[in-house]
């Protein structure tokens, strides 16, 4: 079962990213970074850290590790629009409520993108 396997290494390594992201996250807005150039870097972070782990075990194949330049053009189109959306929806948060409530918000939202995002990495990315 595949799409089993690669769903549960996809949930382990995407909490490893979501950890990354959001303590970059934390850490740049505390440190007085606005919210959106934060989201930026954490996602950043992770998203490296993701593109690595995923096209190494989730993803692989029989070939083996499914990496590559044109993988990677791939990962950062997919990239740029969840983030994107993902910046807007942390930056609402933090304008209508505040610091607080987008460092508690961060994860849901990135939660929330993961599952869609799963099956585009699946369908266009690693394919």
């Amino acid at each position: 079962m595949p799409l089993l396997r690669q769903g549960s290494q996809y949930l382990a390594f995407g909490l490893l990213q979501l950890l990354l992201d959001w303590a970059v996250f934390v850490a740049a807005t505390a440190a007085g970074m606005p919210a959106a150039p934060a989201n930026v870097l954490g996602r950043s972070g992770g998203a490296m850290l993701g593109f690595w782990l995923n096209g190494r075990y989730t993803f692989a194949g029989d070939e083996g590790c499914r990496l590559g330049w044109r993988r990677f053009v791939r990962f950062w189109l997919l990239w740029l629009a969840m983030t994107a959306l993902s910046t807007l929806l942390v930056s609402l948060v933090e304008a209508r409520l505040g610091l607080r409530w987008a460092w508690l918000a961060k994860p849901v939202v990135e939660g929330g993108l993961a599952l869609a995002n799963f099956f585009l990495m699946r369908r266009l990315v690693y394919r």
